[in-house]
């Protein structure tokens, strides 16, 4: 679709442009994953005062002034996002809106078999679903003792008869943790259209006390999986996709993997993402937030200024240069904030 006015894209520092929208629509969630939101340092309540959340409205004007400078891809996001209510209303306002050309939703799957049909009539494209095991106490471990993979696998199903295509399934993978799930996710899903995508333990946050050695890489986690499954690599859809991709050489479909710690993709970054509460964040590893409440206030047009002046001051590049002792001593936004 084209916009009823042409985008001003705009640049920052590295000559990145802003194509890519992360909105978390709800702090809360109902899982406790260590990697995200320990129950230790977490508390069950966390996220479920609505007083601070951008209302429908703001997110509507938000995104419209987003659009103005070249934004056409947005993930909905949380904390968990069908916690929100009444989101299917908001998805169908945002998909109304001429420049979205692209509209996901990240989501842990948990309720999802209840909400899959009325999200895709209300204009969701597409589906990230959370699943770091299929072996049930695997995953209650990993989930901090409130999921079920069965309910996840229900969901997914139930996404699929919604008709979402080609659902994206995430599993972060910890060594000593999830490491031997990830041929039995593979096995499991081959074949059914869905794609995998294996991402390294990030540091992001400051609640999951992250060890590198907790991390493996993924040049090793291909290496088993081409030993059971040979893999070929394929073309990336885009510039700056976040997963490598690799397809099944007997052709049953194909897997991804996300390597930010062990191979930083910060040049091809054209990522913002902004919190329930209304700030603007330029990078997953960032330290604090700018609170775009005030220019909302005054409506799109100032929104969007307001958003270019911050994204033409943009020069951020953690992963490049994590290790350095200045940049890896600084606080992180928590993940649970902004979606991952």
């Amino acid at each position: 679709m084209n916009a009823p006015h042409q985008p001003a894209p705009v640049t920052d520092r590295l000559d990145r442009p802003l194509r890519d929208l992360r909105l978390s629509v709800i702090e809360a969630c109902n899982f406790r994953c260590g990697y995200c939101m320990p129950a230790d340092r977490v508390p069950d309540d966390y996220g479920l005062d609505a007083s601070q959340r951008l209302d429908f409205d703001q997110i509507e004007t938000l995104v419209r002034g987003v659009v103005r400078l070249g934004v056409s891809k947005l993930r909905l996001t949380g904390g968990e996002p069908l916690l929100r209510k009444r989101l299917p209303d908001l998805i169908a306002r945002l998909a109304a809106i001429d420049g979205i050309d692209d509209m996901a939703l990240t989501t842990n799957g948990s309720l999802l078999r209840g909400q899959a049909r009325a999200l895709r009539q209300a204009g969701l494209g597409r589906l990230t679903v959370s699943l770091d095991a299929l072996d049930p106490a695997v995953f209650s471990a990993m989930s901090g003792g409130r999921g079920q993979a069965a309910e996840v696998l229900a969901g997914i199903d139930a996404a699929s008869d919604a008709g979402f295509e080609q659902i994206k399934i995430n599993c972060v993978v910890q060594r000593g943790s999830n490491e031997q799930e990830v041929l039995p996710l593979l096995a499991h899903f081959r074949g059914s259209g869905h794609v995998v995508r294996f991402i390294e333990y990030m540091d992001v946050g400051n609640s999951n006390d992250w060890r590198r050695e907790q991390m493996l890489p993924s040049a090793e986690l291909r290496d088993r999986i081409h030993a059971r499954w040979p893999l070929r690599p394929l073309q990336a859809h885009y510039r700056g996709e976040v997963a490598e991709r690799y397809g099944f050489v007997d052709g049953q479909g194909e897997v991804g993997f996300v390597s930010s710690v062990s191979a930083p993709f910060c040049g091809d970054c054209h990522r913002a993402r902004v919190s329930a509460d209304g700030h603007l964040y330029t990078c997953l590893f960032a330290s604090d937030g700018i609170d775009l409440k005030p220019a909302l206030a005054q409506g799109e047009q100032a929104l969007a200024a307001h958003v270019a002046q911050l994204w033409q001051r943009r020069a951020d590049r953690y992963s490049e240069l994590r290790g350095q002792p200045a940049v890896s001593a600084r606080k992180h936004v928590e993940m649970y904030l902004i979606g991952g």
